[in-house]
């Protein structure tokens, strides 16, 4: 795999010693603005891609994530609802739970706080969350075995370039028993490194369909 080359500053901000940066105000607000550009830059990139290549890549991550699954004993799996061109994994969903797993979707209760997982079914009543995003309206919050993160990057030790709001990260780093978290994408989403702030959490695994798991440490 190719990724995108980093900025010049690389070897200011990044410690490859351990591979997270110091907290340092300059640093971690150079990398603020970085992901920022970075975050635009792939999202715009993915939106690009034709529906039919999205639907190509969401079958076969979808494949990929069962098998994962299935070896893991996943019980209960947090998904997501697609938005601004992300894998949809929704038929991946109607079959996980018509086959007895059952399938959670991540709610927004309070902003800046860790995300709650609700119940999701086919069928069931759904309302409109943060950025519109549906949502199960109701229902007990659930701790699933399996968190699956939509991806706008990550780089070769499984960290994630999310959306800027870190709920994935805080809601990771709350959940008791810590669910397996895998973070799902677009291959050409990969690049050589988020620069990883101490906040950051990264997932165990990264798929992106192209028929081999990315796990965490082995590059």
């Amino acid at each position: 795999m190719s990724y995108a080359s980093p900025p010049c500053f690389a070897h200011e901000l990044a410690s490859a010693a351990a591979g997270v940066t110091a907290v340092d105000p300059v640093a971690a607000a150079d990398v603020a603005r970085w992901r920022k550009a970075e975050r635009a830059r792939l999202i715009a990139a993915r939106l690009r891609l034709s529906s039919a290549e999205r639907r190509r890549v969401s079958r076969a991550v979808a494949g990929e994530l069962g098998r994962f699954a299935d070896r893991l004993g996943a019980t209960v799996v947090g998904v997501y609802w697609p938005f601004r061109g992300e894998l949809d994994l929704v038929p991946w969903m109607r079959t996980l739970a018509a086959g007895g797993t059952r399938v959670a979707l991540p709610v927004v209760h309070e902003r800046g706080r860790p995300l709650v997982f609700r119940e999701w079914w086919p069928g069931c009543r759904l309302e409109r969350g943060i950025w519109n995003i549906p949502v199960p309206a109701e229902g007990p919050p659930l701790i699933p075995d399996l968190v699956v993160a939509p991806v706008v990057g990550f780089d070769h030790d499984c960290y994630r370039l999310g959306y800027g709001g870190g709920y994935f990260d805080r809601t990771l780093a709350a959940l008791s028993p810590r669910p397996t978290a895998v973070g799902v994408g677009h291959l050409e989403a990969g690049i050589a490194t988020i620069y990883p702030q101490p906040h950051d959490i990264p997932m165990d695994a990264v798929i992106t369909g192209d028929g081999q798991v990315m796990r965490r440490g082995r590059g």
